[in-house]
């Protein structure tokens, strides 16, 4: 009996590690389930000694961008096969070419890692889709900024089907270590159109391999809070204290230091330093802030408000997911992009707000901040500013999400709100029995 019961616990153990060890690496999004960057890998000719591939990656996240300083995508070759040349993006270390001193290769590292080149390459280093830092778009944000490529040609393989090996534990920095990629495999011969669109080209071969994101992998601790205010109330809900660390744990900038006063003036945008905080209560590098600005007799009023708080990092082409009951039915959206996320029709109540080119919005400067407005129609049946209800359930920032304030300090109502029509009856309630009191003085 006591065997059994130590096989039970050690069964339970086990199952228990397993469950969360998966829940921490291939975290299950539940506004995008389908997230994922995908890497296509396409041997496109052979060489004398190898191949030429167009490595190819797809970003198929509705709201979480690759930010800069961007992606970088490293793998183990299956041999010892080397990079001759590259186009649109760069090894980071060349490695140990001493036994080809004739002709140095780019790379002879045995896991190279590989980053994107930057804009305003020459063109002759150039590739489709490549050079933007590293920066990729998610797919819900900018479909056409979504994918990244590059060309390499690759020796000491084999030029055959039977001699070229598949290159094995690949990893994807985007730029943090969020990313958790699947084994290569073989997949149908990849087809494209030539630049005229009326020929099409296959690939002698193709690999495919997947990549997802865990927030759990990527940071030990949140990257932005939520909080909240209202007309009706004075008091301000604000993001939790240590939401995002605690003061006296990190370095952080206060208000009267010599680098908060030259921000946004003198002080270069730079994204690939590591960021510098201001000193804050929750210690977040970003803070969404939920207004109730308005009520009207059919419809309330929003404003949102993204402050950056770091100083030498810049969030571009940022993407902000809200969740509320009330996002099926907005009216209208000031200054920022809204796309609903369509899938939990007909319920519908989940949005992406992203910043328009045109206002220069789009970049969230460092120690800066962006807002919007918006109104929403009401639905009579289930509008309330009591418990809670005008405020999101959950917030995104980037594909991370932010720490919401406890939900017994929501901005209340104060006790002396009370429906007109009941106001009215107590008045004349109250009229009756001050002239029945006078009568018996």
């Amino acid at each position: 009996m006591a065997l059994r019961r130590i096989r039970f616990t050690l069964r339970y153990s086990v199952v228990t590690y397993v469950l969360c060890f998966s829940a921490v690496v291939m975290a299950y999004d539940i506004f995008d389930p389908t997230a994922n960057i995908t890497i296509t890998w396409d041997v496109v000719s052979w060489t004398p000694d190898g191949y030429v591939a167009v490595v190819k990656m797809n970003n198929y996240q509705m709201y979480r961008p690759i930010m800069t300083p961007g992606w970088t995508l490293g793998w183990t070759w299956a041999k010892k096969e080397i990079i001759w040349s590259i186009l649109g993006a760069q090894a980071i270390d060349q490695g140990d070419c001493k036994d080809l001193p004739s002709n140095i290769p780019h790379s002879c590292e045995k896991n190279p890692r590989i980053i994107d080149m930057q804009p305003g390459v020459p063109y002759n280093q150039q590739f489709l889709n490549c050079c933007k830092g590293g920066f990729v778009s998610s797919m819900g944000q900018d479909p056409a900024n979504s994918v990244s490529a590059f060309q390499l040609s690759v020796g000491n393989s084999g030029n055959t089907y039977k001699t070229v090996g598949l290159p094995k534990n690949f990893s994807l920095l985007g730029p943090n270590q969020g990313y958790t990629c699947s084994p290569i495999s073989i997949v149908p011969s990849s087809v494209s159109l030539s630049s005229g669109g009326r020929r099409k080209n296959r690939a002698l071969m193709s690999w495919q391999l997947v990549c997802r994101y865990s927030q759990f992998l990527a940071s030990e601790i949140p990257t932005c809070c939520v909080s909240m205010s209202s007309f009706y109330n004075s008091d301000i809900t604000p993001c939790l204290s240590c939401a995002c660390g605690c003061r006296n744990n990190e370095n952080c900038v206060t208000n009267n230091s010599p680098i908060s006063r030259v921000v946004g003036s003198t002080s270069p945008h730079t994204e690939g330093n590591a960021p510098l905080k201001r000193c804050t209560h929750h210690m977040c590098p970003v803070r969404v802030h939920w207004h109730v600005k308005r009520n009207y007799k059919m419809y309330w009023h929003v404003r949102i408000t993204i402050t950056n708080f770091n100083f030498n990092f810049n969030y571009t082409k940022w993407t902000l997911v809200a969740q509320h009951p009330n996002l099926n039915n907005i009216a209208k959206v000031d200054d920022f992009n809204y796309k609903p996320l369509l899938l939990f029709e007909p319920i519908n109540d989940t949005g992406m707000f992203y910043g328009v080119e045109e206002l220069d919005n789009d970049h969230l400067l460092e120690a800066a901040s962006v807002h919007s407005e918006m109104i929403l129609q009401k639905n009579r049946t289930t509008f309330s500013l009591n418990r809670g209800w005008a405020f999101p359930h959950k917030v995104y920032f980037n594909g991370d999400e932010c720490i919401m304030p406890l939900p017994v300090s929501y901005p209340s109502l104060p006790n002396s709100v009370l429906p007109l029509l009941y106001v009215g009856r107590m008045a004349i309630i109250i009229q009756v029995l001050i002239a029945t009191f006078h009568q018996f003085i």
